[in-house]
């Protein structure tokens, strides 16, 4: 009786149009979503943020210290690694979006990515006993255990994978776009979700990081894994509260299926002349405000009926089939500029290994913990760019909005090209200190220069993700089609997938042709005796180039109408 009682309360309550409940019954407004359910979810991406940082931060020192391999070698490993985690995503978005649904995406990946964590964590306590016991035996059992640590490490990118885009799409879900206090809120939710992150990033650097250097490696990769178990109980508690997107997949084309139907009928039509089809006049988007060129004129042929009498496609698939072609350039300069970013968790941490790592009196920071700076600078820059950047860009600009989604990503290639400046000098500063003191060959002797000196470019690292980073996501959720979000928020971090397997790249390349011949490779593994800023300088250029390309395509890039968004 009191199921029926509650059952028919629920049918009273004002519903939320396309979200049901945990019972599948439509979402009543006071008894599921809002704050209290996006609590919950974002308590679990922090938990999460902080067992990957847990594992990423440092992961270049375990690589060439326990495992023993080389500076370059190490950092190819990581950039895959990290490249590999941030494409994934996409993959996990396109299996949420067209077959699994968020929730339950979210709850497989996260056994996953505990499977994996468990595993990273056996994998080091086994290598802890190989260093210790240097039989023939444990030499041979290695090859097996370093086996164990890479797929175990993998695993914990594929469980990211499906993690990542479902997390934050499932939370923007939780308020109703059609409520005008509800869509306040969820602007407000982007807000405290990247602040918050960032504080459980920054704590994986102090406590995790620490754990690893001066305790246990397999106790280092415990916690994160403890803290991905507390993850998913948080998230399974609130799963009564949660609001769920109405399946709509009878009703409605899979978006994949319409979209990429565009592409097959105008390739079929490619022969056909538009202007004979009475389309010349443009019935599409672009039609008053950008002439229909290359790729934008080719799928307007998908308006037009073919020979064989198909079926032509409608406006809106046409005009959504354009708006991912227009992202194309966007996100390929993204990617270019997004390169230097991969080094903070790489060289910067090796550089940071040679330094005076000293803040107090008889308190010596790990290096890589000093890229919890990173997350305190995301903590100052977010209010002052909502408090004192908006309203000044406002101000100037007499736009509501202050600057449009692609100059805040423009401010943040700047930024990341002017950090590579500094980077380089800072290192310079580094090599001439260990020239001066007679350390040039002396790799293990701490050379007598302050950590901090590396403080404005890690500051300036959570600059550039105020500005690109989180530009870059609001950019591509916004411009693509509606059911495509998760896609979109995918594409964003992709991006920065693709720029760390550039930089395992050119790693590569860089370091076979600076090292043959017996010459010193700008990756030496002895720090003092390579040239990391050369590649600073080089990582620079292309930024400023990046730059100059996405400003050019920016120019001519056509936003996506709102009322189609």
């Amino acid at each position: 009786m009191a199921i029926l009682d509650e059952t028919e309360l629920a049918l009273l309550e004002e519903h939320v149009s396309d979200s049901v409940d945990h019972r599948g019954f439509p979402a009543g407004k006071l008894s599921t979503g809002g704050w209290r359910s996006a609590w919950y979810i974002i308590g679990v991406e922090v938990g999460e943020r902080f067992a990957y940082f847990g594992i990423a931060s440092n992961l270049i020192t375990y690589l060439t210290g326990p495992l023993g391999q080389s500076t370059a070698t190490a950092a190819v490993n990581v950039n895959t690694w990290s490249g590999t985690a941030s494409m994934l995503p996409v993959l996990g978005a396109f299996i949420a979006d067209a077959y699994l649904g968020r929730y339950h995406t979210i709850v497989i990946a996260s056994l996953i990515y505990i499977l994996g964590l468990g595993l990273l964590t056996l994998s080091a306590f086994l290598i802890l006993l190989r260093i210790s016991d240097q039989s023939n035996d444990t030499v041979k059992s290695f090859f097996w255990v370093n086996i164990l640590f890479f797929c175990s490490l993998y695993m914990v990118a594929i469980g990211q994978g499906g993690h990542k885009p479902c997390v934050q799409a499932f939370g923007a879900d939780q308020f109703d776009s059609g409520d005008s206090k509800e869509r306040i809120s969820r602007g407000s939710f982007f807000n405290w979700w990247f602040m918050t992150l960032s504080a459980g990033i920054t704590l994986s650097f102090l406590v995790v990081v620490y754990v690893q250097d001066n305790v246990s490696w397999a106790l280092g990769f415990g916690i994160p894994c403890l803290f991905m178990v507390m993850a998913l109980a948080l998230f399974l508690l609130g799963r009564k509260t949660y609001r769920y997107p109405r399946g709509n997949h009878k009703e409605k084309k899979n978006a994949f299926a319409r979209i990429g139907r565009v592409f097959v009928a105008a390739y079929r039509n490619r022969k056909l002349n538009l202007s004979d089809s009475g389309l010349s006049q443009g019935l599409l988007e672009d039609g008053s405000s950008q002439k229909r060129k290359g790729w934008l004129e080719f799928l307007a042929k998908a308006l037009v009926s073919g020979e064989g009498g198909a079926e032509p496609c409608n406006t809106k698939d046409v005009e959504d089939a354009m708006a991912l072609v227009r992202l194309i350039p966007i996100w390929i300069t993204s990617v270019i500029s997004t390169i230097p970013y991969a080094q903070y968790s790489t060289f910067f941490t090796k550089q940071g290994v040679t330094v005076d790592r000293k803040i107090l009196p008889g308190l010596e920071i790990p290096p890589a913990s000093f890229q919890s700076l990173i997350g305190v600078s995301i903590l100052i820059s977010v209010p002052t760019y909502e408090r004192v950047f908006l309203p000044l860009a406002r101000y100037i600009t007499k736009k509501p909005f202050g600057i449009t989604m692609l100059q805040r990503i423009g401010a943040g290639m700047v930024l990341s090209s002017f950090n590579m400046v500094i980077a380089a000098l800072v290192e310079m500063k580094r090599l001439e200190t260990a020239k001066e003191y007679g350390l040039v060959d002396r790799p293990d002797t701490t050379i007598p220069m302050s950590i901090w000196w590396f403080v404005p470019q890690y500051f300036l690292l959570g600059m550039i993700d105020v500005f690109s980073l989180v530009g870059t996501q609001e950019f591509f959720y916004d411009q693509v089609p509606t059911e495509l979000r998760s896609i979109g928020l995918a594409l964003s971090l992709s991006a920065m997938g693709l720029s760390s397997f550039l930089s395992g790249f050119l790693i590569t390349v860089i370091n076979w042709v600076t090292g043959k011949d017996g010459g010193d490779s700008w990756f030496n593994t002895n720090m003092n005796r390579a040239h990391v800023d050369y590649f600073y300088w080089l990582l620079a250029a292309f930024t400023a180039i990046g730059f100059l390309a996405f400003l050019f395509f920016s120019r001519l890039y056509v936003y996506r109408r709102v009322d189609q968004v």
